[in-house]
């Protein structure tokens, strides 16, 4: 085994051997391993809301404590779940399943646009912050129909004909 000095201090060996010592945090953390992608990663409206979720992140974190812990968790837990839904949507067996989480995943997206709104209205978000978010969402909303439609397109065609019911009420 080998040790790496630096901020990190990294004990290298078997996987199950390894571990991470945070410097000044008194703790031992997991190593990174790269993970191979699966379905969701490769969505282009799932990389979107990773990006709007982290841009967010981003922001959130430059505020001060009771912005940040008041409108700032909320707004971060809002587009976190954006991508998390359609992760969970794509790792269901069915498409309707599929299609009810991305219907949450649209919930959320209109959950973090109340919460930007009270940011924008509290003035705690910048004009930068202002001008790198409108632009994801106002792109990830029709991302989120499209995917939708492509659910019930795949439903219609592993089943035939038109879908009914659940799966076009509330579209």
């Amino acid at each position: 085994m080998s040790v790496v000095s630096g901020p990190w201090s990294v004990v290298r060996g078997p996987l199950h051997e390894r571990a991470v010592w945070l410097s000044g945090a008194g703790r031992l953390a997991v190593p990174r391993v790269k993970m191979q992608r699966t379905n969701f990663e490769t969505l282009d409206v799932y990389r979107l809301a990773e990006k709007l979720a982290d841009e967010i992140w981003t922001v959130v974190a430059t505020w001060d404590r009771f912005a940040r812990e008041t409108v700032g968790m909320q707004m971060v837990r809002a587009a976190n779940s954006i991508g998390a839904n359609i992760a969970e949507g794509t790792g269901r067996g069915s498409f309707q399943d599929n299609r009810r989480f991305v219907r949450t995943a649209r919930a959320s997206l209109n959950e973090t646009k109340h919460w930007l709104r009270r940011a924008h209205r509290r003035r705690v978000l910048t004009l930068d912050a202002i001008h790198k978010i409108k632009p994801i969402v106002d792109e990830l909303a029709p991302r989120l129909n499209a995917l939708l439609e492509i659910c019930r397109k795949c439903f219609e065609t592993a089943f035939g004909g038109e879908s009914h019911g659940q799966l076009t009420t509330d579209d």
